[in-house]
């Protein structure tokens, strides 16, 4: 009986040392796992950041314009090189080559650039048809008349503003989508 017991004890002991030695091969391959994916988020992160950092610009459209107003009113700051937008999303005028009715554009006195903008038939963004003074901030410009008178008719357009330094050299541009109609 004696030989028996010694027997087990042997074999117990070598089986606890296989787990002990299991257990520690299991631990250490986690540790090299966890290891692995923290330096993979690490290397990572700044891709992230940058990404989040990088905003792009928002195309303003009639359905859409609501909701990125709401988004705009929600903000109080505008970081440098941002610019929102205050006009109406509709001009309408007379004949092609009168004053608009309604049409304006606000430079935000929150913004931090001066701006002027150029206003183009969305099908041909070669030749504009209507390129407006620099507005300083906190400044609107109402009394629109086309450079280049329209028939009657609706017309898809687009105005691409540029925020300007103070040297009035491009920082950055904003393209928004809206109508123009001409009634006669």
């Amino acid at each position: 009986m004696g030989k028996s017991l010694k027997g087990k004890t042997q074999l117990g002991r070598k089986n606890i040392s296989l787990i002990m030695i299991g257990g520690s091969v299991v631990i250490v391959a986690l540790l090299v796992v966890v290891i692995v994916m923290f330096a993979g988020r690490t290397a990572k992160a700044p891709d992230a950041q940058a990404e989040e950092e990088t905003k792009r610009s928002v195309v303003v459209t009639q359905d859409t314009v609501d909701s990125v107003v709401d988004d705009m009113l929600q903000d109080d700051y505008v970081e440098p090189g941002y610019y929102s937008v205050s006009m109406n999303t509709t001009w309408h005028f007379a004949t092609g080559d009168s004053v608009s009715e309604d049409a304006f554009v606000e430079n935000l006195a929150e913004n931090t650039n001066d701006i002027y903008f150029d206003v183009f038939l969305a099908d041909n963004e070669n030749e504009a048809i209507y390129k407006s003074p620099v507005l300083p901030r906190g400044s609107e410009l109402d009394e629109i008349a086309l450079d280049t008178a329209l028939a009657a008719g609706t017309y898809d357009c687009v105005m691409v503003y540029h925020l300007v330094d103070e040297d009035q050299n491009t920082v950055s541009t904003l393209r928004v989508a809206f109508d123009i109609i001409i009634s006669r």
